[in-house]
């Protein structure tokens, strides 16, 4: 089966710099139409120096909490490429929490940042690939794919509210991969641990020793760069992973198998 996603049109959020922009470009390498979109116009446009506005890629830069910006990033996305066959929900914010501040929103705003917008980015792009895919009742008609988190089961207090949005956008795939699996549309995720993300990278400059902590807990001992997921992110948007719908696919050194309490007892 082929990975190829080339001819196909591709929306990616968060696409103005770390991961979201690295698969970006994977795409549009690899043949795919691609509108990046995100709040940072300036950072999209330096980015995408000249091949903005060129050939097979496009940008779009918005507030994606407000459900117009949503409405016109379709409509950009259309009048660029004429269809829509690939959603990268990428957009993405980590800000530490209190769980005993009453006063402290971060809950609130992570779910507004982090699920709200892949939910209703989720669902108009799938009501338009249902549209596109008309009476022809074979072959796949989309692919939509979640970058999620491995916070969503491996918590820590102080991102108690990026765990929970994390958690709603895992459970956001697995429901939307029932739903609209009868419209030959597919959902998956990518959990991402010790990946050189933008938060990340902005977090690691302001608190050094926390590298060290990461790559420590981390088996294969480094942070991954951006571009050693987007590989996995080009499997779930082609034809490879046909039959692959609802999966949490985890990205993370092998973070995650590892039992944080030093004593081999339970």
């Amino acid at each position: 089966m082929s990975f190829s996603i080339a001819g196909k049109t591709a929306i990616v959020t968060g696409a103005a710099n770390g991961i979201g922009l690295a698969i970006g470009r994977q795409f549009a390498e690899a043949g795919a139409n691609v509108m990046f979109a995100d709040m940072d116009e300036k950072r999209l446009i330096d980015e995408l120096g000249e091949q903005v506005d060129e050939g097979n890629v496009r940008y779009f830069a918005g507030d994606l909490r407000e459900k117009l910006t949503i409405a016109n990033l379709l409509s950009a996305t259309l009048d660029a490429f004429d269809q829509v066959d690939i959603l990268v929900n990428g957009s993405r914010q980590v800000i530490p929490s209190d769980p005993l501040d009453t006063d402290d929103d971060s809950v609130k705003t992570l779910l507004n940042q982090n699920l709200m917008p892949a939910l209703r980015l989720s669902q108009v792009v799938a009501k338009r690939m249902i549209k596109q895919a008309g009476d022809d009742d074979e072959g796949p008609a989309g692919a939509i794919i979640n970058l999620s988190s491995i916070a969503a089961r491996r918590t820590h207090p102080d991102l108690m509210a990026y765990s929970v949005s994390t958690a709603a956008l895992d459970q956001l795939t697995r429901s939307m991969a029932v739903a609209l699996a009868p419209n030959r549309i597919r959902v998956n995720a990518i959990a991402l641990g010790s990946v050189m993300s933008a938060s990340l990278r902005s977090t690691l400059k302001e608190n050094r020793d926390f590298r060290e902590d990461i790559e420590n807990h981390t088996p294969l001992a480094r942070i991954a760069a951006p571009t050693e997921l987007t590989d996995t992110a080009q499997f779930l948007a082609s034809d490879a992973a046909g039959f692959m719908t609802g999966q949490i696919l985890t990205i993370d050194g092998g973070r995650t198998l590892l039992d944080p309490v030093a004593a081999p007892a339970h």
